[in-house]
C-alpha cells in the first residue's frame, strides 16, 4: 500500500487539528510545514509533529513532492497560494474555509479550477463528525418521516462560520443544492477584517428538493450554550415529520423519533476526539479521491 506524503501551508492553532488527525490514518504522513511570518511557531509545530520545516511553501513544495498540501492560512492568502499549489503540480489540495475572500477571488479561482489538474477540496470535516453522521442516518433512513424544515444559526459571520452552517444543512438535505435566498445583511465593520462579511445575516433558504430553512449567522443569532466565547455557537435542527435532530458542536446532539429519543451534552474530551476522527475522514476522502480519481 502506497503512503502518500503530505505537507502543511501555515503552522497556526488551526494546523495542529490537521496534523493530530494523521494519528488515524494509516497510508500518509505529514513530512513538511512553511510557515513564513513566525519562525518560533514553524519550529515549534516541526518539533511536535517531527517534520522538515520550511520559510518557503514553493521550496517545500519542490523539494519534499508532497500527494496533498494543506492550506491553513488566513482567506486573503489563499488566492495566491492555490496558484501556486497549481502550477507545482501538486495531486490535491485541502483549503481552509472560506476559499474565496471576496468577489473577485472567487472569480479567479473559477478560471483557475478550468485549466488546473490539482484537485482542490475545502475543509468542511463535520460530514465525518460521528454524532452529526448519526442525525444524518436517521434522516436518510425514513423513521422520521419525511424531511421539512432546517434551523442553522451560528454567532460568528458568514466568511467565519457561516459556510460550515450551510455544509452541515446541505449534508442533513442529501445534498441537495441551495436554489434560492431571501435575506438582509448589516453591519460593515467586518468586511475590512480577516473573515470579510457582513456582521449580520438573516435568510430563508431554499433547497432544490423544495426544503426550506432559516439560516441566522452574526452576533443577533441565539446563544444556544452558556459560554462567552464567539465561535462556540454553531446549531443545527433539522424537523421531520415524526421527530427531529439537532446537533452542536461544543454543545448538545439529540434525535428524537416515536421510537427513542438519545442524546447529550458533547464533552471537551469528546469533542476533541470527535474533531480528530472527523479531520481524518475528510482527509482519507482526499486521498481516496487521488487515488480512485473519485
Amino acid at each position: 500500500m502506497k503512503t502518500y506524503r503530505t505537507a502543511i501551508i501555515g503552522c497556526g492553532r488551526r494546523a495542529y487539528g490537521y496534523a493530530n488527525a494523521y494519528r488515524l490514518i494509516s497510508n500518509a504522513k505529514l513530512v513538511a510545514c512553511s510557515n513564513k511570518s513566525d519562525l518560533s511557531r514553524r519550529r515549534k509545530f516541526a518539533n511536535t509533529y517531527n517534520t522538515a520545516s520550511y520559510s518557503s511553501a514553493k521550496r517545500m513544495i519542490e523539494k519534499e513532492k508532497p500527494d496533498l498540501v494543506h492550506l491553513v492560512t488566513m482567506p486573503d492568502q489563499s488566492l495566491n497560494l492555490l496558484r501556486m499549489v497549481s502550477e507545482l503540480g501538486v495531486p490535491a489540495c485541502l483549503v481552509e474555509k472560506p476559499i474565496a475572500y471576496g468577489v473577485r477571488d472567487w472569480q479567479q479561482l473559477c478560471e483557475l479550477e478550468e485549466k488546473s489538474t490539482t484537485k482542490f477540496g475545502v475543509s468542511k470535516q463535520f460530514r465525518w463528525h460521528p454524532r452529526l453522521l448519526e442525525c444524518r442516518k436517521v434522516l436518510q433512513s425514513g423513521q422520521l418521516g419525511r424531511l421539512k424544515w432546517l434551523n442553522i444559526s451560528a454567532r460568528m459571520n458568514l466568511s467565519a462560520q457561516g459556510t460550515h452552517m450551510i455544509d452541515w444543512a446541505m449534508f442533513l438535505n442529501n445534498d441537495s443544492p441551495v436554489s434560492q435566498v431571501f435575506g438582509n445583511v448589516g453591519g460593515v465593520k467586518p468586511m475590512d477584517s480577516s473573515y470579510s462579511s457582513p456582521a449580520y445575516g438573516i435568510a430563508e433558504i431554499v433547497f432544490a428538493n423544495g426544503i426550506r430553512g432559516f439560516w441566522h449567522s452574526g452576533t443577533s443569532a441565539p446563544m444556544v450554550i452558556k459560554d462567552p466565547t464567539i465561535y462556540k455557537y454553531t446549531h443545527i435542527m433539522a424537523c421531520a415529520e415524526l421527530g427531529q435532530v439537532s446537533f452542536e458542536e461544543f454543545g448538545r446532539w439529540l434525535i428524537q423519533s416515536p421510537l427513542e429519543s438519545r442524546g447529550g451534552q458533547i464533552s471537551d474530551g469528546d469533542r476533541n476526539s470527535y474533531n480528530d476522527i472527523a479531520q481524518a475522514g475528510l482527509i482519507k476522502a482526499m486521498l481516496d479521491w487521488i487515488e480512485n480519481d473519485q
